[in-house]
């Protein structure tokens, strides 16, 4: 029997969402040529000097000063300024962000959909042409915003955080315990934002679900949380044979599984039972993060820092003791990361907060405590178009990202000014991102202005 809950969240995303966006006409051309622009790749330290660049459908097909477009094509002159690719965040919730717990909890599913199509164009109008969903129903609305219902990101889904009982991605009150098969799903695993599995069979077919469902990549919680009520931070949650189901399972589908891990132990146990990506691991020691550089495994940090998490649970409680631990971290997190180059995306992992959600762009300059300017663009663009690479053919876009070069999706941000000399730039999208294109459309405009 298909519960109706489900069905609607399914609906929802691709026809509510309609009524809960402005309407944002994409300009569409056969061709648009750039000229007078200063092209950052994606890849380099520097800025090209001024060229053109020509977009053919939806690919960049010729960069430089003989790049020609046809009659009917669109033109815009860049006066000097800086074309980059669109920005990618590596850990988003898309259905996560503008609702709150008790609306997760509690609320009604249509008003869940509205405001998840509202965040989705908000996001690409901050310059973030994809994210990575690391937990949240978003297949439905991965589908309107690819069918153009409704202007967002691309959208590499995760499906269903994958939690044990008691684990982080566990929001069931006490009374729902003990758990038996006479019993229906809780509501957030009726909505498709979790699953509980405790067993290696139970992970094994949780995991083929949300495969089955679309899943570009599977995500575990491999430790304790912050925002969950009744997960230790210090816990390691699945046994290695589950971790390996998990494993297994999108290891025959040409997939990974990434885990939500901040301690040394919950990191370590994941890499050896096969996991290739850690979410957070801001509790790990050098050891580990050594270990983690040995094995090749990512790092898929968020300047999670006082500056953009200070404040969030009531002073004092169990949730704002865990959040300080884990703010405390950070710092020593990315000086590790620098120190063993490890394989290092950018993320965010706004959660339950629209007011943070636009300070998307601010966090990822944040990041200039630690790293250069050309080294942040590069793990916003290139860097993290790679880690999407890793889903293999069930990535659901199949191209080049991150870069701007021949070839690739025209992705494209036109920037007023240099955010290699000034990546306080990219703070101020509404003010600084003059164009955003995304697939060979343009969503913003202002130079026509």
């Amino acid at each position: 029997m298909v519960r109706p809950e489900r069905t609607l969240l399914a609906a929802g995303a691709l026809l509510v969402t309609l009524i809960s966006t402005p309407a944002i006409a994409a300009e569409t051309a056969p061709e648009t040529l750039f000229t007078d622009v200063r092209v950052y790749d994606g890849k380099g330290d520097s800025l090209s000097a001024p060229t053109s660049v020509l977009v053919r459908g939806n690919l960049v097909a010729e960069i430089g000063d003989d790049a020609t477009a046809g009659a009917d094509a669109a033109v815009i002159d860049g006066g000097g300024r800086t074309l980059m690719p669109g920005l990618i965040d590596a850990h988003w919730h898309t259905m996560l962000i503008r609702q709150t717990p008790e609306q997760m909890l509690f609320g009604d599913i249509g008003l869940i959909n509205l405001l998840a199509g509202a965040e989705a164009t908000a996001t690409l109008m901050r310059g973030f042409t994809t994210v990575r969903d690391l937990g949240g129903p978003s297949f439905g609305l991965k589908q309107a915003i690819d069918s153009g219902v409704v202007p967002g990101p691309r959208i590499w889904p995760s499906g269903a955080i994958i939690s044990v009982t008691s684990g982080h991605g566990d929001f069931r009150p006490l009374s729902d315990l003990p758990r038996d098969s006479s019993k229906p799903l809780s509501r957030v695993e009726d909505l498709g934002g979790a699953m509980i599995a405790d067993s290696p069979d139970e992970v094994r077919q949780r995991a083929r679900e949300q495969l089955m469902l679309g899943a570009s990549q599977i995500k575990l919680t491999a430790g304790g949380g912050v925002a969950s009520p009744h997960s230790p931070i210090d816990v390691s949650t699945f046994t290695p044979e589950e971790l390996g189901a998990a494993v297994e399972a999108a290891s025959n589908w040409g997939t990974y599984v990434t885990v939500h891990a901040y301690t040394s132990a919950a990191v370590r146990r994941a890499i050896d039972a096969g996991v290739k990506v850690i979410e957070h691991g801001q509790l790990i020691d050098e050891d580990t993060a050594k270990y983690m550089a040995e094995k090749g495994i990512w790092l898929s940090a968020q300047p999670i820092t006082h500056e953009f998490f200070g404040g969030m649970f009531p002073p004092g409680s169990d949730q704002d003791q865990k959040a300080a631990e884990v703010m405390e971290g950070t710092d020593r997190l990315y000086k590790l990361a620098k120190k063993y180059n490890l394989k290092l995306a950018f993320g965010t992992d706004v959660l339950f907060s629209e007011a943070m959600a636009r300070q998307q762009g601010r966090m990822l300059v944040s990041l200039k405590q630690w790293f250069t300017p050309a080294e942040i663009l590069r793990q916003a663009t290139s860097t993290n178009a790679e880690l999407l690479q890793l889903s293999g053919l069930r990535s659901p876009y199949k191209g080049k990202l991150g870069v701007v070069e021949e070839g690739a999706f025209a992705d494209l941000l036109l920037v007023d000014g240099d955010p290699l000399a000034n990546i306080d730039l990219l703070a101020d999208a509404e003010r600084n991102l003059l164009i955003i294109m995304k697939d060979g459309r343009i969503y913003k405009n202002t130079l026509s202005e």
